[in-house]
């Protein structure tokens, strides 16, 4: 199974930027490389913030884009979003029955799950007894393999502006998740817009850049300003074989030259050392 992981597109209405950086420009660029690279994956998932505000004229910007990956896309929501305004644009959007955007999938032989993490009037993530209660069900349906998709981090990534506002009931989530843990065999993140790798009680995690801005690595306290920085985006892509899963970060934007590492074992040293004029 090969899938792409994107994340926190932060649509804004055209034709107004965000951080003087452009979110349709960066989500054209990257759905120009995915199928361009990667017209065969089998699922896109969007792990949310898909638009900065939840403006219904943000998703319309999505809505003429979405359409244009070759592959299947899943779109989740995150704290920025709105689901009232999302289902007005799309209104076909993942619904668990109880309104929450939600749902799940089997792909070759494993059962995806997308949850809803948004708690509404506050950026921090939460799941309640209801989204709990329909996550129990869904790991109940079978024994397939398990790839989990949310958006808020249920662990602290040492961010201290960014754990302010990461999952505040991890603790009820995992009790949901525990008896399934054999299962589970990745959850896949968005939120803190930084390349994050680790594992929670066990489960390997991946978090990724955003598409538009991210935040950098700032590890000593620094209350709840959340830094933003320039750093470059990038989508995951994974490969989820019998026996391992591999996750690569593309920064498709990035235009740095490119080289031949054996390429003094040719050219000599003087390659090797210091790229002579000549090769510029």
């Amino acid at each position: 199974m090969k899938l792409i992981h994107l994340t926190d597109t932060h649509f804004v209405p055209q034709p107004a930027t965000l951080f003087g950086l452009s979110p349709r420009d960066r989500f054209d660029a990257a759905l120009e490389s995915i199928n361009a690279d990667h017209s065969d994956a089998d699922l896109v998932v969007i792990t949310g913030d898909l638009a900065h505000w939840g403006e219904v004229a943000a998703y319309e910007e999505l809505q003429k884009r979405i359409s244009g990956f070759k592959s299947p896309v899943v779109m989740m929501i995150g704290n920025h979003d709105d689901r009232a305004a999302l289902r007005t644009v799309f209104p076909d959007a993942m619904n668990d029955g109880s309104g929450f955007v939600q749902g799940s999938r089997v792909v070759d032989g494993h059962r995806l799950i997308f949850l809803d993490t948004k708690q509404q009037g506050t950026h921090a993530g939460a799941y309640c007894e209801a989204r709990r209660a329909w996550l129990a069900g869904e790991l109940a349906k079978g024994e397939e393999p398990v790839l989990l998709f949310m958006h808020h981090p249920p662990f602290l990534t040492g961010i201290s502006s960014m754990d302010m506002v990461t999952q505040q009931d991890a603790d009820a989530l995992w009790q949901v998740l525990e008896p399934h843990s054999g299962r589970i065999r990745h959850i896949f993140l968005g939120h803190v817009h930084r390349p994050i790798f680790g594992n929670w009680h066990g489960i390997s995690f991946s978090l990724i850049p955003g598409l538009n801005h991210q935040v950098p690595l700032v590890l000593e306290p620094h209350g709840d300003d959340i830094p933003g920085s320039y750093e470059p985006p990038a989508y995951a892509v994974v490969s989820v074989g019998a026996d391992g899963l591999v996750i690569h970060l593309n920064y498709f934007l990035d235009q740095s030259r490119r080289f031949p590492l054996d390429g003094y074992e040719v050219k000599g040293r003087e390659y090797a050392l210091g790229f002579p004029a000549s090769e510029g």
